[in-house]
C-alpha cells in the first residue's frame, strides 16, 4: 500500500458520524531543473502531502484540509469539516447531488515510456546545459535559458460509499527561450511559452521535439529583431496550434464553466457571456467548430480516469457542428443547475476543494492539410505562439499577441513580421471559422497554470488542436 493510501485508510477508522464522507489524499514531488546564460540555475526540490476532508451531513457541505495525516490530525480536520458541514445546513443554495449505487475500486500508475529517474540529475543538467548553449546563435541573444520541471504526483480518494480511488501521473513541462536586442528593441522567442505540457517520463521531450528545437528558435529570436511590424487590416488569419489552445481555452473554456455561467467568479475573474437557456440551441461557431471534453486521452496534461469528486470522466462533446451542447460543470454544480456536465471537479492540491474546470478541452480536427490552408488564402496572415492575452469579464471580447508571424499573398507564405496581434469577439470569430487542419496537424498542449477560484486554483490544463482559419478578422501590429 502506498503512503498516499495508507492516509486514507487511516481517516476511515476515525471518520465523523455523517451521512457521507470522502478523504482525498495528494503526495506531489516536484523537481526544476534550469540553465539561464550559461549558469546552472539552483535546483528547486518539492514535496507535499495532505489530505482534503469532506463531509455531508444534514443537508450541509463542510471542508477541511490538513498536512497533519496522523490519526490525531485527521480526526480533527473530520471533526471540523462536521462542524462547517452543520453550519451550512440551513444555507445551501442548493440540494446536495445524489449518490450513485455502488462502490468503484480502481487503480492505475500511469507508466511512462522512459521514466524520469532513468537518467540522472546530473546528465540532466549537462544535457540543458548543451541545448541551452544552442540557443545562443547570434552575438544579439541578449538572454536565454533552457528548463526542464517534472511532478509526480499520486492521489487516493476513499469515501464512506466503499470508493476507493487511486490514481498517479507523472508530469513534464519543457522550457527554451531566447531574447535578441540591438538598438534598445528585444525580441524573444520560445518554445511553446508554456503550453508544451504532457503527462509521461522523458520520453515526452523526444515526442515534442525539444532536444532538436534551440537552434531554430535562436535563429527565429534574431530573425524577428530585423523583421518589419505586424501590418494592420482586416483579413484572413491562420492561427498555428501553439495559439489555437489558448484561443480555445480563453473564450471557449472559461466561458463554458457552469459556476462562472451560474456567478461564483463575478467578484474574481467575471462572467461569461453564456446562459443556461443557450445549451442546445446556440450557434456558437461555424459548423466546423467540434469541442469535446475528454479526460480519457492518453498523456495530454489533464488526462484523468476519475475526477476528484469521484465521478468517472468520459468522453463529451461541449460544441457540436458548431452548436453548444452542454457546460463544463461537475456533480454539485450540475445539481444547481439541473442540467447535464461532464467529471470536472478538479482541485490544484489537497487544500482546496474541487471546483469546475478545463481538463482536455480539445478542438476535433477538419480535413484540410496546412498546404491546403495557406492555398486558400488570398490576404492573410499566419500567427504562432502566445505571448498576451485581454479578454472582458463576460469572455465575450478579446485581444490576443503572438511572437511570430508570417504574411500570406495568394496563397503563398511571405515576410516574417514582428508584434502581431488580433482581437474580436467570441460569437463572431469562432462562427467566422472556415478552414481547419486535418488529424496530422494536431499538436498536443495546454497549460501548467490555469487560474481560477478564491482563493486561487493553478491547475494544469489539456488542449488538442489543429491550426485553424478564420475570415475576417482585425490584425495589429505594435509591441
Amino acid at each position: 500500500m502506498s503512503q498516499a493510501a495508507d492516509i486514507a485508510a487511516r481517516f476511515a477508522a476515525v471518520a465523523p458520524p455523517c451521512d457521507f464522507w470522502s478523504v482525498r489524499v495528494l503526495r506531489a514531488t516536484t523537481e526544476h531543473l534550469g540553465v539561464t546564460r550559461g549558469v546552472p540555475d539552483p535546483v528547486s526540490l518539492g514535496d507535499d502531502l495532505g489530505a482534503m476532508i469532506t463531509v455531508h451531513a444534514g443537508g450541509g457541505l463542510g471542508y477541511a484540509a490538513t498536512s497533519d495525516v496522523s490519526v490525531s490530525g485527521l480526526s480533527r480536520a473530520g471533526r471540523d469539516a462536521l462542524a462547517w458541514a452543520q453550519r451550512s445546513a440551513a444555507h445551501m443554495v442548493s440540494p446536495l447531488p445524489a449518490r450513485g449505487g455502488g462502490s468503484v475500486q480502481f487503480d492505475r500508475d500511469q507508466t511512462p515510456g522512459i521514466p524520469w529517474t532513468a537518467v540522472t540529475r546530473r546528465d540532466k543538467l549537462a544535457r540543458l546545459a548543451q541545448i541551452a548553449g544552442q540557443l545562443k546563435r547570434s552575438d544579439l541573444i541578449a538572454d536565454w535559458s533552457a528548463a526542464l520541471s517534472f511532478t509526480d504526483e499520486e492521489s487516493v480518494m476513499t469515501t464512506s460509499a466503499g470508493d476507493v480511488i487511486r490514481q498517479r501521473r507523472g508530469i513534464v513541462v519543457p522550457h527554451l527561450s531566447a531574447s535578441a536586442s540591438d538598438a534598445g528593441e528585444t525580441q524573444t522567442r520560445t518554445f511553446g511559452r508554456g503550453g508544451v505540457i504532457r503527462q509521461g517520463g522523458l520520453d515526452v521531450l523526444d515526442d515534442t521535439g525539444f532536444w532538436t528545437a534551440a537552434p531554430r528558435i535562436g535563429d527565429e529570436a534574431v530573425e524577428l529583431l530585423k523583421a518589419p511590424d505586424c501590418p494592420t487590416g482586416v483579413m484572413d488569419l491562420l492561427l498555428e496550434p501553439d495559439q489555437m489552445y489558448i484561443q480555445i481555452h480563453e473564450s471557449i473554456g472559461h466561458p463554458l464553466e457552469l459556476d462562472r455561467i451560474l456567478g461564483d467568479e463575478r467578484n474574481y475573474a467575471g462572467t461569461s457571456f453564456v446562459t443556461l437557456d443557450m445549451f442546445g440551441s446556440y450557434q456558437y461557431g461555424s459548423p466546423l467548430l467540434n469541442i469535446t471534453f475528454d479526460p480519457t486521452v492518453a498523456g495530454e496534461a489533464a488526462s484523468y480516469a476519475f475526477d476528484d469528486e469521484g465521478t468517472r470522466a468520459e468522453r463529451q462533446f461541449l460544441i457540436k457542428d458548431g452548436i453548444l451542447q452542454r457546460p463544463l460543470g461537475g456533480a454539485f454544480s450540475q445539481a444547481r443547475a439541473n442540467a447535464a456536465g461532464v467529471a470536472n471537479a478538479r482541485a490544484c492540491s489537497w487544500n482546496r476543494p474541487a471546483i469546475d474546470r478545463m481538463a482536455n478541452l480539445n478542438l476535433e480536427p477538419g480535413k484540410a492539410t496546412h498546404a491546403d490552408l495557406v492555398a486558400s488564402i488570398e490576404n492573410g496572415i499566419v500567427m504562432q505562439t502566445n505571448t498576451s492575452w485581454s479578454i472582458d469579464d463576460s469572455r465575450n471580447k478579446f485581444q490576443f499577441g503572438c511572437e511570430r508571424a508570417r504574411v500570406i499573398k495568394d496563397g503563398q507564405i511571405g515576410a516574417v513580421v514582428k508584434n502581431p496581434n488580433y482581437r474580436g469577439i467570441s460569437a463572431t470569430f469562432w462562427r467566422n471559422l472556415k478552414g481547419l487542419g486535418n488529424p496530422a496537424t494536431v499538436e498536443v498542449l495546454g497549460t501548467p497554470t490555469c487560474g481560477k477560484g478564491e482563493p486561487n486554483q493553478a491547475i494544469r490544463v489539456g488542449h488538442a488542436s489543429p491550426p485553424g482559419l478564420f475570415a475576417d478578422v482585425q490584425v495589429f501590429g505594435g509591441g
